[in-house]
């Protein structure tokens, strides 16, 4: 009732909110299912995702942020008073304070979208934090020492990689791929090779069940449902994790690429800390299986998965927002 604050990890695949004391209260799928007749807003969150793929002409369940960023704003700013109100109940004495956690190379206009929509949704004060800082706060990274600490964040839409000193981004990039990307190359590679069309959530399903960065010694193999694109009629394929490496190689390959054009930026000093702390794997999408051991070998740096990756940057953005004070040089942007 007296709830002033509230931290929201805003996912192009889930979004998570963090409440201080109490911890993460929602995390749902950022999906929104509108009814296209009357302009209606139908389902927010998992009962939406269940409709994607199944809707008839007059229902559009769609996902509002593209790439870590805000692609309709209209149904982005109804989703987060959805989950803020969820969050914090439907009577309250004061609107919350809001932390939104954002991908480090969003624009200026696509920060102030974001302000806008959360300002919108029923909050009194919006801040954004980028997403490398508050993911490294919440996999125990001490930010603020004076030694060079590199996360890499991958999550459904954006994978951003940063060195962090001193409570600052020292060198970052941010790259447009994800586990969105990688189900959408599982998908394109499946029609290609057996002639058969399947849905985002199966594409997703393989690439949780029998997904790997790097080729299994055993392989792992699934039977998969989907529509022949030559007869037109139901059909079903075995596929092996072999298939899903070979998808994915080019989205693997533009991680690593950024990884290094970080490092490639660092100061001598920061890169020795590199070298003896390793790298963080943050984000949904670094539960890949052997992501890590990819990433080790083409940097020739140990890589190490973060405890509970998926909830890393939801955490940082509450312990944010619980010290504000100390962190803001961090805030890329408040209102």
């Amino acid at each position: 009732m007296f709830l002033k604050k509230i931290g929201i990890d805003l996912g192009t695949t889930n979004i998570l909110v963090y409440i201080p004391k109490r911890g993460i209260v929602i995390n749902e799928p950022s999906v929104v299912a509108i009814s296209l007749t009357d302009n209606e807003i139908l389902a927010v969150g998992a009962e939406a995702k269940e409709m994607i793929g199944r809707t008839p002409d007059s229902i559009v369940a769609s996902r509002p942020l593209k790439d870590g960023v805000i692609a309709d704003y209209k149904t982005t700013e109804i989703m987060l008073r959805y989950f803020i109100n969820k969050a914090v109940g439907g009577v309250r004495l004061f609107r919350p304070e809001v932390m939104v956690a954002v991908p480090a190379g969003i624009t200026s206009t696509e920060k102030r979208a974001v302000i806008d929509a959360t300002i919108a949704a029923g909050a009194k004060a919006a801040y954004i934090i980028k997403e490398p800082i508050v993911a490294a706060i919440g996999a125990n990274i001490p930010i603020g020492a004076p030694s060079g600490h590199m996360i890499i964040d991958i999550g459904g839409g954006t994978s951003e990689v940063a060195l962090i000193s001193l409570g600052g981004i020292v060198a970052a990039s941010s790259v447009r791929i994800g586990g969105n990307r990688f189900d959408v190359s599982i998908s394109e590679f499946i029609r290609k090779k057996y002639n058969l069309a399947i849905g985002e959530r199966t594409a997703e399903n393989i690439k949780i069940n029998i997904g790997s960065a790097m080729y299994l010694k055993q392989k792992m193999t699934m039977k998969v449902k989907g529509r022949d694109m030559l007869s037109g009629l139901p059909k079903t394929v075995e596929i092996s994790s072999d298939d899903v490496t070979e998808a994915i190689q080019d989205d693997l390959e533009g991680i690593v690429n950024a990884t290094k054009s970080v490092l490639q930026k660092t100061l001598p000093e920061l890169s020795a800390d590199v070298i003896d702390k390793g790298i963080i794997l943050s984000g949904g999408s670094s539960l890949l299986r052997n992501i890590d051991k990819l990433i080790a070998r083409a940097i020739q740096v140990p890589v190490y998965v973060a405890d509970e990756s998926l909830l890393c940057v939801a955490k940082g953005t509450g312990i944010a927002l619980e010290n504000l004070d100390m962190y803001k040089r961090s805030l890329a942007a408040s209102k």
